[in-house]
């Protein structure tokens, strides 16, 4: 049946742009009677596909025409999800909506990433929805701003008071039946205290106020869900215990109706079930407190109040209430509130928490600074810049939070089972019942056994694998200055055979500095610099600034230059203490007339090992070899021996002459040097390294990597970077430092690790444990599994997949 579709397009801009438009939803299959207005800047059609289909491939077609759908992202907060089946039925429901693009429900955070038009209706349709499958939703607040009680915190505390009651309810039935049975004289005592009708109405008694009041968490949500013949977790753990109580109550109130065989009662498992399944719940809820302990520490370091100048005074006022171009005055000791430059002062800031330097910045008028950084000695007093959403911690925060909501590809396969589970399981719960109920010797065991199907099967731990591994390891990285800006790239750096590193900034410090001056006559060297540095003032070459910074190293007084003249990209010439200076390339000195002389070995020597080297002359005489270089960070050899220890091919790629980049290539070990490479090409050798090696990931920091960290497979930007650098990137080291690739690929084999394990417990858990619970074992064993034993290991189930992903913490990461 096909369905009227309106969407807003953005991008047009004349009618060549409609035209386009028109052609790319025309071509999409299901799409009919298509019509674009340039006025209205929308598109109307009909479509024979899904909501949440339609406005995909509408997307998708509009993209590849250089056109967009305008949308806007929402992240909801839901309350009542348990297993991987509620996760399919609240995405289901958000993506039924007609102004829905996307939707991704992450049941480990509890939240759901909702893309929607951006002239979408409010947001009462999504939680209506929500709530029409049994799940409370609401918008989630800006946590950073507003520390208001922890949702999980207050759900940990229900279900700790809800098991209290029924631990200490369900704790006589169960010592009297159990003990019972383990030893007899126990029951026979009871029996001569109660008749056994009266002993069976106090286990209801007791049972029912189990099961109506602390379990009514179950009831309340899985019976109308049952009803409505959509079934998740609380409706096989409502239907189980609800089941063996029914049972229970018709044989102690109304036992004329079932056979004098079967007249036995299971108030014990009702009890037991409701109770180790809250004391699951429970522990599930601790552990995943502590999956969100990395997202708590960022927040963490925002302050909650700045100093605002407002006139001649100063007040202290919510972080959330400053603005733009507000001055804000930090004292010794003081977190800085906002991200701003400084107008006012000087002091030392401890930036750690950014860029994992131990030893604090000196910072004065003109520095910018960062919210969330620590002022350690003078007071300042700053300009506001960015500030609330925009600042840095709150971007960091942000891809930190948008990461753990990925739902990997490895995540299909569970949503595809998932799907079915739960049907599936009420099915081999029927089937257990029948077959028990025609070949075994009472209906009471083929209750028990049908119980016991229905209450060990319950999903849990499928829908916990992925995205609790995911929540950990996100947060792991982003304590340790690595940013996954796409969850995808998790999965991505696994496939990786190639990594290629842009040279300047990334491999090397991006500053060129002096490596060494060599005399040719015996002048001295620290009068021989100060020439140099004395005429290089005037010069804005990169170059000339290394050479200026040694001068002043040594702080040596530098003479005065006059008559300076500069060769663009040659040399530079001027009178110092009057004498005639040349500084420049050898092929310049040569044009001016100067004689090298036997300098030519050292230079090669020179060139050869990556540095640039200039020639210093006095009054038309060779004086001094000047060689400048840009140092390699400290971290980039251990880094690249690590790298080729994963098995990866390391490619280094500059702009610089091929003879320096191979000679820095060599002395750090790297398979390919690729030099003289504009940025342009940057990215045809990036593609060239695809098709030779596979999956390839780029290391950039500057402007011109940005093309290049866009078309490889995975683009890793250096923090210290640009923001277009960054923006094109999908993976972000907060650190200016090359063991984070190291630690990208690290905590990206870790998590995966992890998920695959706690995917082999969930499957496996349910796939040996079901056929164990329906009875397959009793012909040749004679075991069967109590119904309150299988509540146990469903509530163990999930502990254990969580437990596992918190190991993540604990990943040890190159330094």
């Amino acid at each position: 049946m096909s369905q009227d579709v309106r969407i807003p397009v953005q991008g047009m801009h004349c009618a060549s742009c409609v035209s386009r438009a028109e052609k790319a939803l025309a071509a999409v299959d299901g799409f009919s009677h298509v019509a674009v207005n340039l006025a209205s800047e929308t598109a109307s059609f009909q479509s024979e596909l899904s909501s949440a289909a339609t406005l995909s491939n509408a997307q998708q077609a509009l993209s590849e025409a250089g056109l967009a759908i305008p949308t806007q992202t929402l992240r909801l907060e839901i309350e009542g999800m348990h297993c991987a089946s509620c996760v399919n039925r609240v995405q289901s429901a958000l993506e039924s909506l007609d102004s829905v693009v996307s939707a991704q429900v992450n049941l480990a955070t509890e939240s759901a990433t909702v893309e929607l038009l951006a002239k979408a209706p409010d947001t009462q349709s999504l939680i209506k929805a929500i709530a029409g499958q049994g799940y409370q939703a609401h918008i989630k607040r800006s946590e950073q701003n507003s520390p208001g009680p922890d949702r999980r915190e207050e759900e940990q505390r229900a279900l700790r008071r809800d098991l209290l009651v029924a631990a200490i309810l369900t704790l006589p039935i169960f010592i009297a039946e159990m003990g019972g049975h383990l030893y007899p004289p126990l029951h026979h005592w009871i029996l001569q205290q109660l008749d056994q009708s009266a002993y069976w109405t106090v286990q209801f008694a007791l049972a029912s106020v189990v099961l109506f009041i602390p379990g009514w968490r179950f009831l309340k949500i899985g019976l109308p869900l049952l009803v409505r013949g959509s079934p998740d977790m609380n409706s096989l753990v409502a239907l189980g215990a609800l089941a063996a109580w029914s049972y229970s109550t018709i044989a102690t109130f109304a036992g004329q109706l079932l056979p004098e065989s079967s007249r036995f009662v299971y108030f014990e498992a009702s009890a037991v079930i409701v109770t180790l399944i809250l004391a699951g719940r429970w522990l599930e809820a601790r552990a995943k407190g502590r999956t969100g302990d990395a997202i708590r520490h960022l927040m963490s370091l925002q302050a909650r109040q700045a100093r605002v100048k407002q006139g001649e005074d100063y007040l202290d006022i919510d972080i959330a209430e400053v603005q733009s171009d507000d001055q804000v005055l930090i004292r010794p000791g003081e977190k800085i509130p906002v991200d701003g430059v400084i107008i006012e002062g000087s002091s030392y800031v401890d930036e750690s928490m950014m860029t994992g330097e131990p030893e604090p910045a000196a910072r004065g008028e003109g520095d910018k600074v960062v919210g969330g950084t620590v002022n350690q000695s003078g007071s300042l007093l700053i300009r506001a810049t960015d500030v609330g959403d925009d600042s840095v911690l709150a971007g960091i925060i942000r891809l930190v939070e948008d990461a753990q909501s990925t739902s990997l590809p490895v995540q299909a396969l569970v949503d595809k089972v998932t799907a079915v589970f739960v049907p599936v399981v009420m099915s081999i719960a029927v089937l257990t019942f029948v077959i028990w109920f025609w070949s075994g010797p009472s209906l009471a065991m083929a209750m028990v056994n049908a119980v016991a199907v229905l209450i060990i099967a319950c999903p849990c731990a499928m829908g916990l694998a992925t995205p609790t591994s995911i929540m950990v390891g996100m947060g792991r990285a982003a304590e340790l200055g690595v940013l996954f800006r796409k969850g995808q790239a998790l999965q991505q750096l696994r496939e990786v055979q190639v990594v290629a590193l842009d040279k300047t900034g990334t491999v090397t410090i991006g500053k060129p500095a002096l490596q060494s001056l060599i005399p040719i006559s015996s002048d001295d060297k620290s009068s021989l610099l100060g020439i140099a540095a004395a005429v290089e003032q005037a010069s804005e070459h990169p170059i000339a600034h290394a050479i200026v910074r040694a001068a002043q190293n040594e702080n040596l007084t530098l003479p005065r230059a006059t008559d300076v003249q500069s060769a663009t990209g040659q040399g530079i010439q001027a009178r110092v203490n009057g004498q005639a200076i040349n500084i420049g390339a050898p092929h310049y000195m040569t044009q001016v007339g100067i004689d090298l002389g036997n300098a030519d070995e050292t230079l090669a020597a020179l060139n050869a090992k990556g540095q640039t080297t200039v020639c210093l002359a006095v009054d038309g005489e060779l004086k001094a070899l000047i060689a400048v270089a840009d140092p390699i960070k400290d971290s980039s050899a251990s880094a690249i021996q690590s790298l080729h220890e994963l098995g990866l091919h390391v490619v280094m790629i500059s702009g610089d002459a091929q003879a320096t980049t191979e000679a820095i290539a060599s002395e750090l070990g790297i398979d390919e040097a690729l030099g003289d490479v504009l940025p342009d090409g940057k990215v045809d050798n990036v593609k060239r390294l695809q098709k030779r090696h596979g999956t390839i990931a780029f290391v950039g920091d500057g402007i011109n990597d940005a093309p290049a960290l866009a078309a490889a497979d995975v683009g890793i930007a250096i923090g210290s970077g640009t923001d277009v650098a960054i923006e094109s990137a999908d993976v972000v080291l907060m650190r200016d430092d090359l063991n984070g690739v190291v630690n990208a690929f690290a905590i990206s084999q870790a998590t995966l690790r992890n998920i695959r394990q706690n995917l082999f417990w969930a499957f496996a858990y349910n796939t040996a444990l079901i056929p164990v619970a329906a009875g397959m074992l009793y012909p040749v064993t004679g075991l069967l599994l109590s119904p309150m034993l299988a509540a146990g290991a469903m509530a163990f189930s999930s502990v254990f997949v969580i437990t596992n992903a918190l190991r993540l913490r604990r990943v040890s990461l190159a330094t």
